[in-house]
């Protein structure tokens, strides 16, 4: 008798495993893979792109690195480099390796589902903030008043401060972290006239999350979660990784102690005062999850007949405003500011991306249908490592791999 309850509770509990693999095996997806030559491209030029990225690794620049090129909403290249840890021990890396995503998080998360709320009549990107937070102070100067909008705030334009030290943050009002976060962030001194000037500022997109936050009624972590990465089947992408996903996470930082993070955001920011889950970063992901992402956006905010943003919505998305012309950001992306090294030199003047300071970009040349996902961990263990000149090389070598220009 024991023995059939055994047998009974085995095959239970196998087909409830078999019957979760299949579940995961449904929802993730993963971009149909082709070769370079069948989407116009070179084989033996793109692969230049390994010395490059192995010669980094040489020169200490980074532990390791993923590489993603996606082409015509194909996958023409994913390759792993090097080790994803070396401390305490070594790890070699590989394709599956999930990363802390830093500021990547703004355009992934933070404007998308911004631009998801307009498009659902909820939003406009001529707001004022203080529609959202009503302690939301404006620009001031004598007796001169200009109010912030939320265009202000996605394309860096708002005169927030670039970043400020917790420990002054901590003395703000609120009874929790995120209140005392937001609560500085609508009081501090604007440094200069809304829209008149560009400063990168994680502060501006930690308001956007409470914005965000206050129309869904829910938090960020859970209306990307239902209107991004489970619409597109990106299994791997999450705030506050857990299961599989935190197993399969890049370490970043060692602390002073000998811990190393690991599934915890590496930005101070979010991780102390937001706890986690934060406009500004806080996301992980992989490479093949990206790639989704960025088939999607290259297709007009559709991938695999699921659709995400409308194709204007894309559009807004990628376009510098005509009021903010000459700054070069877009709402989420960057064009042309001086933080635009990542796209390199010969990809078209349309072409947009994002960095994190972790060391990971995305740049996207929609001229080309090409984007290239770079993926590193330049700060493990002792925040020393430098990718900014190596983004732009790979980039270089993506792009001259194309040959298909008419």
């Amino acid at each position: 008798m024991q023995n059939i309850t055994t047998k009974r509770i085995m095959k239970s509990t196998i087909t409830l495993i078999l019957s979760l693999l299949l579940s995961l095996q449904i929802g993730a997806q993963h971009l149909p893979k082709t070769t370079p030559e069948m989407v116009g491209m070179d084989s033996k030029r793109l692969q230049q792109v390994d010395l490059v990225i192995n010669k980094a690794i040489a020169d200490k620049e980074i532990p390791g690195a993923v590489l993603a090129v996606v082409r015509n909403g194909k996958m023409v290249y994913l390759k792993a480099y090097g080790n994803k840890e070396v401390y305490p021990s070594t790890v070699a890396m590989d394709v599956n390796t999930v990363f802390d995503l830093a500021s990547l998080t703004k355009p992934v998360v933070t404007a998308l589902s911004a631009m998801i709320l307009i498009e659902r009549g909820e939003l406009r990107l001529i707001d004022k903030v203080n529609l959202f937070i009503p302690e939301f102070e404006p620009w001031r100067k004598g007796k001169e008043i200009k109010d912030i909008r939320v265009i202000d705030l996605l394309t860096h334009t708002s005169g927030l401060p670039s970043y400020d030290p917790i420990s002054k943050i901590k003395r703000a009002k609120g009874n929790n972290h995120p209140d005392k976060m937001i609560n500085y962030i609508a009081t501090v001194d604007r440094e200069f006239e809304p829209e008149t000037d560009f400063q990168y500022s994680c502060l501006n997109y930690i308001a956007l999350q409470r914005i965000i936050e206050t129309i869904a009624k829910q938090d960020l972590r859970t209306f990307a979660k239902q209107n991004i990465y489970d619409v597109l089947g990106m299994v791997h992408t999450d705030f506050i990784p857990t299961g599989e996903t935190l197993k399969r996470t890049a370490p970043t930082l060692r602390l002073g102690k000998g811990e190393v993070l690991k599934g915890i955001v590496h930005d101070p920011l979010a991780r102390e005062m937001n706890l986690g889950i934060s406009g500004n970063a806080g996301l992980f992901s992989d490479a093949n999850d990206l790639s989704i992402l960025v088939a999607a956006l290259q297709n007009k905010g559709e991938y695999n007949g699921k659709r995400i943003l409308s194709p204007l919505g894309v559009k807004t998305m990628i376009t510098v405003p005509r009021n903010t012309q000459t700054i070069g950001r877009t709402p989420g992306w960057d064009i042309f500011t001086p933080y635009a090294s990542n796209n390199g030199s010969l990809f078209g003047p349309n072409t947009y991306g994002h960095t994190g300071y972790t060391g990971t970009s995305i740049t996207i040349d929609p001229d080309t249908n090409t984007a290239v996902i770079l993926l590193t961990n330049k700060v493990h263990p002792n925040n020393s490592g430098d990718v900014v000149r190596l983004r732009s090389l790979v980039a270089n070598v993506v792009a001259a791999s194309i040959l298909d220009i008419k």
